[in-house]
């Protein structure tokens, strides 16, 4: 594999501002999903040996990022040993990232894992240490309507429900934004940004509604050829 095959820059950035939206709304283990997706395709062009500098980096600062979560998770889920032995290898990993890179605060970052790996009971004593994208916080009205969809699509996996169908209604979504319309990219919006389980059900439920019309559309114009 080569450079070529890496995940353009636009991909990268929009999967990068949809992990730090998530986590930024608490949703810390939902946020590693999108950073994973393009961390593991990063790391096959790094393995090759064909990876330019910027991939490079950007496969290290994923890594760290993917492990700094999951230690904030594991803490939280008081597997103290598990949130240690995180910290260290995200410290490890983001140590040679430049203090500011891809306007994520890394030295920000590895300062709250060595917190974290100092005492990582803190978690119930303080809140998650914060993880701002360009000096400021990412709420998910921020967020590409891209990385809104990655971030929808992890939060339905997390959260048990139907990946395909959110997966879908992105894909409508920027259908839609070719005509000025936006139907589901309100809904997708609402989706990640929304407070409560029962709150996410109803929009899901309603965006869900919406995907099945328009599915149902496809096949029949399908079924005209």
């Amino acid at each position: 594999m080569t450079t070529s095959d890496a995940p353009d820059e636009s991909a990268r950035v929009a999967a990068l501002r949809a992990g730090i939206a998530l986590y930024t709304i608490g949703e810390c283990h939902a946020a590693h999903d999108p950073w994973e997706a393009v961390w593991l395709d990063l790391k096959d062009v790094v393995a090759a040996g064909e990876a330019s500098e910027a991939v490079v980096r950007d496969e290290v600062l994923l890594h760290g990022l993917i492990q700094f979560t999951a230690a904030q998770y594991h803490a939280r889920d008081r597997n103290w040993s598990g949130a240690v032995g995180l910290a260290e290898s995200a410290r490890g990993y983001l140590a040679d990232v430049p203090d500011e890179y891809r306007g994520v605060d890394t030295a920000a970052v590895r300062d709250a894992l060595a917190r974290l790996r100092a005492d990582p009971e803190r978690v119930e004593r303080a809140p998650a240490p914060p993880l701002p994208h360009d000096g400021g916080r990412i709420d998910p009205e921020a967020l590409s309507l891209e990385a809104a969809g990655i971030a929808a699509e992890a939060l339905a996996e997390e959260h048990g429900l139907d990946a395909d169908a959110v997966a879908d209604a992105a894909r409508f979504a920027r259908e839609e934004e070719r005509v000025g319309r936006s139907r589901f990219a309100a809904l997708l919006f609402d989706f990640v940004r929304v407070d409560t389980p029962q709150e996410r059900r109803l929009v899901f439920d309603r965006l869900s509604g919406l995907v099945e019309q328009e599915r149902r559309k496809e096949e029949d114009v399908a079924g005209l050829f």
